[in-house]
């Protein structure tokens, strides 16, 4: 069973200019995921798609690099036409797709949520955050009732999707279109794991926790 993992990357990001490149921790932001995921050993090989193959000076060793259209680097873009365009092009049975912007995401925690696409038991996997406190939504309280309110220790969690990764079978995305599959593993991450790079004081917090 081939396993491949996708990590799209474009150079010019609007919010945060030439995010992907910028430093932490000594390396380019680009660079940290990239390293946790060619140490997953169930992983054949991780690939950036950009349109830039010069992002190749950026990136660890074992990775690499398809070019990707230009087009797709359009800010009107969904994340799901770069998926097809990739899946179109290199084949494989499980991705694990994966963003930069997430450079905290550890080896084991990629590897302990892959092992269980693996073993059959889910057709997918995904990073999330847990959320145990008392959760609203539209107006209406989601996890527990306001006539009987639990403890927090015993209230029902909310698990909150992060940047991390996405595990998928093939078929999950090539016949439904989805990168959560029906029976989803729900993999819990730090909340330094957590962390999503998207704006300048996001960065700014990965860089004092980078250095600690």
């Amino acid at each position: 069973m081939k396993v491949v993992a996708l990590v799209p990357i474009k150079l010019n990001s609007q919010r945060l200019p030439h995010k992907n490149i910028l430093p932490l921790g000594g390396q380019p932001l680009c660079w940290h995921i990239c390293n946790s995921l060619v140490q997953v050993k169930e992983i054949d090989e991780v690939y950036v798609y950009c349109s830039d193959i010069t992002v190749a000076k950026y990136l660890p060793e074992k990775v690499l690099v398809k070019k990707r259209a230009s087009h797709l680097d359009g800010d009107l873009v969904k994340g799901s036409e770069i998926y097809n365009s990739f899946i179109n092009e290199i084949d494989a049975d499980i991705y694990v797709l994966a963003h930069t912007t997430s450079p905290f995401v550890e080896t084991k925690t990629i590897q302990k949520a892959l092992e269980q696409v693996l073993s059959g038991a889910y057709d997918s996997a995904f990073s999330a955050k847990r959320i145990q406190t008392f959760a609203w939504y539209q107006g209406k309280p989601i996890n527990y009732e306001l006539t009987d309110v639990p403890r927090t220790q015993d209230i029902e969690p909310v698990w909150v999707e992060t940047s991390g990764f996405f595990i998928f079978k093939k078929e999950i995305f090539t016949k439904y279109n989805r990168r959560i599959g029906f029976q989803p593993y729900i993999q819990e991450v730090t909340d330094k794991e957590a962390i999503d790079i998207d704006e300048k004081q996001d960065y700014d917090l990965a860089c004092i926790l980078a250095e600690k």
